[in-house]
């Protein structure tokens, strides 16, 4: 929420309108604090800079879930059946973004059954969610570039709800039509397995973008839907790259050249979104964005795929998209393994980690990305870029406005 000044606090929490008894309690884990704080090492010149450049400049996330899980990983199946995830209100207040990629339960979506991508359980996450945030004024839900520049004005955290797969429309592309207008603004085609758009990353057989899927895209551009390409296959994201007519988004990804595993993207499919117009965000996911000169997964891992990508396709064409969350995400990739498709992470041989230093949730991500980009040397027009400069240009060719031709 805000103050009579403007000033972000975080009075709310979440699903506090309804009373005492009507909703499942669970031990959350924190906002703050879970782990050890991340030590950058900067000196005071680089610190005040770098604090300076995160308070005045339009900064994005292009993917991460800004909710709390249960400290008990393990009780998030029954956590998620509730329909409620919990908005992780104060932890936004903190983070110095101005908008995030807010990709609800994804995988995880499991509210009637044990699998995730049902239609009915997409809409609960999505009304559920919504419900909630009209009953505080410091998170807004993004929809419009109007919306992006009204969060950036007012201080206050904007939420552009997305989907990983669009797997849920089935064969019914009006669903495409009716998520938008549930205030859904970016979804992807699939998550790792197969659906009827096409083949993600762990078929055994990439077929490609299906002629399904070739309507689906040119359904998502009439819309103004963002189309993100992460858990894609190769083929299938070099057809819609080819087919789209918009900008296209590897919202949380990283190179296969640094980190050789199907989840990272190769050289051609980095440069094809690149060539659209588009945007390939960070990934900071726990074991996935690493590198051989860094195989324990922390900031600096995830900051050779940034380096690599930046300089493969211009930093024009690069962002962040961390991909993370408020509690155990080693645990959560362990509960979740055969639904979130693991195995696709399975390469080369690494030293695992509790969590990923310096990129853990989504309140300290930016700051320490920002940080990392003073020290190295980064001008302040790039950094306002890659802090958010970029998705924002991307986004006004992709999203409708009222008042295009």
């Amino acid at each position: 929420m805000t103050d009579g000044a403007g000033n972000r606090t975080a009075a709310y929490n979440a699903y506090s309108y309804l009373a005492e008894g009507e909703i499942q309690g669970f031990d959350l884990a924190p906002e703050f604090g879970r782990v050890p704080p991340y030590e950058a090492k900067l000196n005071a010149e680089d610190a005040g800079r770098a604090a300076r450049l995160l308070g005045e400049s339009l900064v994005i996330s292009l993917h991460d879930h800004p909710v709390r899980f249960p400290r008990r990983m393990e009780e998030t199946p029954e956590y998620n059946r509730t329909g409620r995830q919990h908005t992780a209100y104060a932890g936004l207040a903190a983070s110095g973004m101005t908008v995030v990629f807010d990709n609800m339960m994804d995988g995880t979506a499991c509210v009637t059954g044990n699998a995730p991508w049902r239609w009915n359980d997409i809409i609960t996450d999505l009304g559920m969610r919504q419900a909630d945030l009209a009953h505080q004024d410091g998170v807004m839900v993004v929809r419009t570039i109007a919306d992006i520049d009204t969060a950036h004005r007012t201080g206050k955290v904007g939420l552009v709800f997305g989907l990983e797969a669009a797997t849920p429309i089935e064969n019914e592309l009006d669903r495409l039509d009716v998520l938008y207008g549930l205030g859904l603004r970016q979804i992807g085609i699939a998550y790792s397995d197969a659906n009827s758009l096409g083949s993600g990353l762990s078929e055994p057989v990439d077929g490609g973008l299906t002629a399904f899927g070739h309507r689906a895209v040119t359904r998502m551009n009439q819309l103004g839907l963002a189309i993100d390409l992460s858990h894609s296959s190769d083929r299938t994201a070099l057809d819609v790259c080819a087919h789209s007519s918009k900008p296209v988004f590897m919202t949380h990804a990283g190179a296969r050249a640094i980190w050789d595993i199907a989840r990272m993207k190769p050289d051609d499919v980095l440069k094809a979104v690149a060539r659209t117009g588009g945007v390939i965000g960070m990934s900071a996911a726990p074991h996935t964005t690493l590198s051989h000169a860094h195989p324990r997964h922390n900031i600096e891992s995830v900051m050779d795929h940034f380096t690599y990508c930046a300089d493969l396709v211009g930093i024009e064409h690069v962002a962040f998209g961390p991909d993370t969350l408020y509690g155990d995400h080693v645990a959560l990739h362990r509960i979740f393994a055969r639904l979130l498709s693991m195995s696709a992470m399975r390469g080369p041989a690494f030293e695992p980690v509790d969590y990923v230093d310096g990129l853990e949730n989504p309140t300290e991500n930016f700051a320490n990305i920002c940080g990392w980009l003073v020290k190295h040397g980064y001008r302040d027009d790039e950094i306002r870029a890659v802090l958010g400069g970029n998705i924002y240009r991307a986004l006004k060719a992709i999203w409708v406005s009222p008042f295009s031709d």
